[in-house]
């Protein structure tokens, strides 16, 4: 009997994660001409060269956040990210630069600035699953958990360890397709979102796996006080008190299928490279002659007269 043809990888990057990884410990001696730091570019460029040299993605998307406080979370809940410091401008210069140099590289670069890259991803994976490609999401952001589907995996390249759907429950108590409603239950404080006072992740956990889902728990409110559950007559107190927050926090945690995706290739392969504008951000951003030569010949342009020599 024939096996079925393995589904080709469709690889997404949360790129900010990777950004803000670099931007905290890389050292801030990288600058560019106009005395800018780099630190962030640079270390975001040594992580997506790993990527692309050990993983040599066919289709692949990089998506970057630019809803800072424009995203449609925060008209449904003011306070959303509310906790989180505003990024310096020399952080948002670099965001830029590692954007331009994912495009010169002939990446897909997607961004919007009404919805995250959690929203971005989830919207590339979703448009991609009937024509039968895999996900592989690369980042350790939990709430992008909520996309996995039997063949697809979560990889968090940092500490190299990775996970498909089943994965998610040993890791966070829940299934995959319950993490939206985990994360309204116990809260996100990652994203300043409250959750229902009082329902921590245990209980959120023992809730979920007895009713399957919010609405369904929502439903049989009645019940929740004959559960073996610690403060369970509180707890359906608490629901029943909260049920609009309750709802309202699930709207936050869910990621949005239907992002628009703007004018990426459709299957999001993999494009060629552009020399001059590699070559000009290697000049402008003092990448040394060996990290051009790899830019170069990850973005397939090893041959170009404008590569240079490398001893």
């Amino acid at each position: 009997m024939n096996q079925p043809a393995p589904r080709p990888p469709l690889y997404l990057v949360d790129a900010s994660l990777y950004v803000f990884r670099a931007w905290h410990s890389m050292p801030d001696e990288f600058q560019d001409a106009q005395g800018w730091p780099t630190n962030a570019v640079h270390g975001f460029a040594r992580f997506l060269l790993d990527l692309l040299e050990r993983e040599r993605p066919g289709h692949i998307a990089v998506a970057f956040d630019e809803a800072l406080d424009n995203c449609f979370r925060h008209r449904l809940y003011p306070a959303y990210k509310a906790n989180r410091d505003p990024a310096p401008d020399a952080l948002r210069r670099q965001f830029s630069h590692c954007k331009a140099l994912c495009a010169a590289l002939g990446l897909n670069v997607l961004a919007h600035h009404e919805y995250e890259a959690d929203d971005l991803i989830g919207a590339a994976l979703h448009s991609r699953r009937d024509a039968g490609y895999r996900g592989v999401i690369v980042s350790a952001d939990k709430d992008l958990s909520q996309l996995l589907y039997e063949h697809d995996e979560q990889w968090d390249y940092a500490r190299n360890v990775r996970w498909g759907m089943g994965g998610v429950k040993a890791r966070h108590g829940v299934h995959a397709h319950q993490i939206a409603d985990y994360l309204a239950l116990c809260g996100d404080a990652v994203d300043n979102i409250p959750g229902v006072t009082g329902i921590g992740a245990k209980s959120a956990a023992v809730l979920l796996a007895h009713f399957g889902s919010l609405d369904v728990m929502l439903e049989r409110i009645d019940e929740i006080p004959f559960l073996r559950l610690r403060g369970a007559a509180t707890i359906a107190s608490r629901l029943r008190e909260q049920r609009g927050h309750a709802l309202l926090w699930r709207q936050l945690t869910t990621i949005a299928l239907d992002a628009p995706l703007g004018t990426t290739q459709a299957d999001f392969a993999r494009g060629g490279g552009d020399a001059d504008m590699l070559l000009g951000l290697c000049e402008a951003l003092r990448f040394g002659p060996l990290t051009r030569r790899r830019l170069l010949t990850a973005a397939g342009l090893s041959d170009s007269p404008l590569a240079p020599e490398v001893a």
